[in-house]
């Protein structure tokens, strides 16, 4: 085999790169990379955030090298660039958008009694799901911290909508009769 990567043309680089030859990726990585720059950089008009992208649609290509089907390499690295400078610049606005509302949100301040009560409430539900039933206490922690829906809830665990409904009522009203009382005082100190 030669090793004047150079002269290969894309078919074969892509060969070698199934093959997990190194070389390979550095000609392709050579050969593409300034061309992939300057499509980010273009339109993101950020010398290191177009650096970024580029990287990491390499490490991407790199990593996926197994599972993707490319027919055309440079048609493909420029897509991959450009659905990646879109992200960048989708997150970028929501970040904006976080930081202005943020910026802008009213800060409320707890009185400490209010703030102790808060933790006491907390400890109290978390206590309190504690003390649910196995399954009772499994579907609403799915639906609490992992936020999953009800059917994938029942999904996983091989049980009905309707029995993963009615479960997380259980929990529920269980939870709010074991609150009811702190939840009061507490709500009577921040108002």
């Amino acid at each position: 085999m030669l090793n004047n990567y150079h002269q290969y043309d894309q078919q074969q680089l892509l060969s070698l790169l199934l093959q997990d030859d190194k070389a390979a990726f550095t000609e392709i990585y050579d050969r593409y990379w300034k061309k992939l720059f300057v499509i980010a950089f273009n339109r993101i008009k950020e010398s290191q955030a177009a650096e970024d992208i580029v990287h990491d649609v390499f490490a991407s290509l790199w990593g996926n090298r197994s599972h993707i089907h490319i027919v055309q390499l440079e048609n493909y690295l420029a897509v991959a660039v450009r659905y990646s400078v879109l992200t960048a610049i989708k997150k970028k606005a929501r970040e904006k958008e976080y930081q202005r509302t943020a910026a802008t949100a009213p800060v409320i301040e707890m009185p400490v009694e209010a703030a102790l009560h808060y933790k006491k409430l907390l400890e109290l539900v978390r206590n309190e799901v504690e003390l649910l039933p196995e399954k009772c206490r499994l579907i609403f922690k799915y639906s609490r911290d992992e936020g999953m829906p009800v059917k994938e809830i029942a999904r996983q665990l091989k049980l009905s909508p309707k029995t993963v409904e009615n479960q997380l009522g259980k929990a529920l009203r269980q939870l709010k009769l074991a609150t009811r009382s702190l939840l009061h005082s507490f709500l009577t100190l921040m108002w």
